[in-house]
């Protein structure tokens, strides 16, 4: 039998048991996802029922899909694997240099009180990567930054307060999410994050970097391949061989984190660039270049990793991701610091349906408690006998509490109170 006489009695066996859904693409209730390159799985992880007597396991629709999809001609397979690419959203009207560009991205001057020649801190980061992102990736198109609802969360400012935020997203043929943000508010704080989400096919960790700076006395800094699978060999390629020689660079980025929030053990590796330092020398003499190192790293991966060849497989790695944004959404550090800025409503749309747009929001809503920062790298670089953290005995200084109502104050304070 033919392949399209497969597919055609496939689809008239679903129809015949009312699931005719499950072979059929669907797009999320907003109706962002459009077009080919925007389809979503045509088979959930879930049960489909005609009625409470008659459920279909969409485990067997998978094996069917991969069935009929193990006979196509390989001109047609290209074609079906080209359509496997969930999660993608709507490309957005403007042109790549109008979108980086908007909001007047990059800034020159801060919103808040500064007493710094470069009040800015993480600007030159994001100006590095934007530029890298144009030169490196391919198809690179902005994609829209709204919420669920279709409100748009690419900027937003507390002019009383003196603090701004500018969102900005894109998508590549390797990525099927690049987001960015700046947070500005002086010297009080800084911050430059962002998460590279390879496409489905690509059975390989996130990309995800956390740079913060509270009146330019406490510093922050998280950048790791943060991994989809327990185990690294889980995915398609290892790559902690490739990411310590890096990390051996650079003594001060050795830290270990606290476990408030995160658990290491969970979307986290092991040669993570971990550091809470006071020395802002560190930033651009340390982290700059490591930076620079992994986000390079990271995109020679995508490119040097076979594709998925099945569409199960392709399932399988979208929902390692759906699982990645939903512990992420649940454990942000920074909510407590989007709310008491821009208000709690603003705040989860933000969190749950930009930052993390595949997650499940939870009923009780979000964690407004205070981030807490994690120990410092140990003097003597002992942290590399224990996988590249420290054992809690190492740790000498006490941890600290961000309490996020405090950065409302923008003038000479300190934000940091210790415990």
């Amino acid at each position: 039998m033919k392949p399209q006489h497969l597919i055609a009695s496939a689809s008239a066996f679903c129809s015949a048991s009312g699931i005719v859904s499950a072979f059929s693409p669907t797009t999320s209730p907003s109706s962002r996802m459009t077009g080919a390159a925007m389809i979503r799985p045509r088979s959930e992880t879930k049960t489909y029922m005609k009625s409470h007597r008659d459920r279909i396991d969409a485990q067997a629709l998978l094996e069917l899909e991969d069935r009929i999809f193990s006979i196509l001609e390989p001109s047609e397979q290209t074609i079906r694997l080209q359509e496997l690419s969930p999660g993608r959203s709507r490309r957005s009207r403007v042109s790549l240099e109008e979108a980086s560009a908007q909001h007047g991205m990059p800034w020159t001057t801060t919103i808040g009180r500064s007493e710094e020649k470069d009040p800015l801190l993480y600007m030159p980061f994001w100006e590095w990567q934007m530029n890298f992102m144009k030169s490196s990736l391919s198809n690179l198109h902005p994609i829209d930054c709204s919420t669920l609802n279709e409100g748009d969360v690419s900027y937003k400012e507390n002019t009383e307060k003196r603090a701004r935020i500018v969102n900005h997203c894109y998508s590549s043929d390797e990525y099927r999410k690049i987001r960015m943000t700046y947070y500005d508010a002086g010297d009080a704080v800084q911050v430059f994050n962002s998460v590279w989400y390879p496409d489905a096919k690509y059975n390989l960790p996130i990309l995800g970097i956390d740079l913060l700076s509270f009146n330019r006395k406490k510093y922050l800094a998280i950048v790791d391949f943060q991994p989809l699978h327990q185990e690294e060999d889980g995915h398609a390629t290892c790559y902690e061989h490739i990411l310590k020689p890096i990390k051996n660079k650079y003594d001060n980025l050795k830290g270990r984190m606290s476990s408030k929030f995160y658990d290491e053990t969970q979307f986290f590796s092991k040669e993570m660039l971990f550091a809470r330092f006071e020395d802002g020398k560190i930033v651009y003499d340390d982290l700059f270049p490591a930076f620079k190192s992994y986000v390079e790293t990271h995109v020679d991966l995508v490119k040097s990793t076979p594709k998925a060849t099945t569409r199960h497989m392709v399932q399988h790695v979208f929902e390692r991701q759906r699982a990645y944004d939903t512990y992420s959404a649940e454990r942000d550090p920074a909510a407590g610091l989007f709310a008491a800025m821009f208000g709690k409503a603003w705040a989860e749309d933000f969190i749950y349906d930009f930052l993390f747009s595949l997650s499940e929001r939870k009923e009780e809503g979000l964690n407004l408690s205070p981030p807490m920062f994690g120990g410092p790298p140990s003097p003597s670089s002992g942290a590399l006998k224990h996988g590249g953290h420290l054992p809690p005995s190492a740790v000498s200084k006490p941890q600290v509490h961000v309490p996020m109502h405090a950065v409302e104050a923008t003038n000479s304070k300190s934000i940091i109170t210790r415990k």
